[in-house]
């Protein structure tokens, strides 16, 4: 349990330290563009309404409207080839912003919509990640065995390897086809497509927002949509591949923990019954009568088989076949019954005690 804790304290230590390493490095890459685009913008309002003399209401509701009529220029958004993306972006949980319910049915339903589809996209996306790598650790022992290779193991660098130029490769395809559809440059395309299928979504750049798209290019609303689906599960690949498995650790740790915690107390139920067989003589015999050992079968199934035909000696019999747990038993004794007989003193279960006729599958062994 202390490695999962310092586990746990570790990890939020580093990303405390990420935040602050990450915000110090946006300030300083992004609060003097932003000041600058914000000086522009004030200068750009300032000339308009003087050049067309709006009021200061007026050019607010000018706004408004440039605002809300951003997204019909992608045309109908809320027909079924909007809605389909839409759709997507609910349940992978890319969210560009570029269209939302406007209606209360439509935003409870999207609630309702999420909760069901969230939870079942990524245990999709996890089980095609999963076949995908299997797929590729078979078609990497074939290509190891054509090559003439000694080794077809597949291990985990190559494996890692392979799902990285996998996922570069389908970034690199998606940003040359998104810059020529799109009109964008290679760089902020590949922007665009990490930023998707990382489900980051901040919705500066989002496909199928031109020209009415949606209604006028299906061949392009088609690959725009596979693309999606498609990259998310190759970036689902790796990740499964790399970063589940140190999600898993500190499940393996409580089972591991677990399991050593049932031993221990297995390993102490064992000495308390042993401590519990143990009868100490009378102070006045100990010193007169030798130890007297009992070993007991307690498994039935194993117990009706013949006696073993060694010579006894004077120790226990500890054969594992014969006997599950030895107990030791002292027993008290009088001299003058040793005397009497001559021979070893008798234990407390004798072979033709009615307690012992009772009881036909337990074994003892007498010394």
């Amino acid at each position: 349990m202390k490695r999962q804790n310092l586990r746990t304290a570790a990890l939020i230590l580093c990303i405390f330290s990420y935040l602050l390493v990450g915000a110090a490095v946006f300030d300083a890459l992004e609060s003097e563009a932003e000041s600058g685009r914000k000086r522009l913008l004030e200068q750009k309002r300032g000339e308009l309404r003087r050049k067309y003399r709006f009021s200061a209401d007026d050019y607010r509701e000018l706004e408004r409207l440039v605002l809300q009529a951003e997204p019909h220029r992608a045309g109908r958004q809320w027909k079924f080839a909007g809605s389909f993306y839409f759709a997507i972006t609910v349940i992978t949980t890319i969210g560009y912003g570029h269209a939302a319910p406007g209606t209360d049915a439509g935003k409870v339903f999207c609630m309702f919509y999420a909760i069901l589809g969230i939870p079942l996209t990524l245990v999709m996306f996890q089980s095609l990640g999963e076949r995908m790598n299997t797929v590729v650790r078979l078609l990497l022992k074939k290509i190891k065995k054509c090559l003439g290779m000694r080794t077809t193991h597949v291990s985990m660098e190559n494996m890692v390897l392979v799902g990285f130029l996998s996922c570069m490769g389908t970034l690199c395809i998606g940003a040359a086809a998104f810059s020529y559809f799109e009109g964008w440059t290679f760089f902020h395309a590949y922007y665009y497509c990490f930023i998707t299928l990382t489900t980051i979504g901040f919705g500066d750049f989002v496909a199928l927002q031109k020209n009415e798209a949606l209604q006028k290019k299906p061949p392009y609303v088609a690959f725009s949509f596979m693309y999606i689906l498609v990259g998310l599960t190759v970036i689902g690949a790796f990740l499964n591949l790399v970063v589940l498995r140190f999600l898993t650790m500190n499940t393996e740790d409580e089972r591991r923990d677990a399991e050593e915690r049932a031993s221990l107390r297995r390993a102490r139920n064992n000495i308390h019954l042993n401590q519990m067989n143990l009868i100490p003589l009378s102070a006045t015999s100990a010193a007169a009568v030798p130890s007297f050992c009992t070993c007991l079968c307690y498994r039935p199934q194993v117990c009706g088989s013949p006696a073993p035909s060694h010579p006894e000696t004077l120790s226990c019999h500890t054969n594992p076949v014969y006997y599950n747990s030895i107990s030791y038993k002292i027993d008290e004794i009088s001299l003058s019954t040793r005397g009497q007989t001559g021979s070893s003193p008798g234990s407390t279960l004798s072979s033709n005690s009615p307690r012992c006729r009772q009881h036909p599958r337990l074994r003892r062994k007498s010394i």
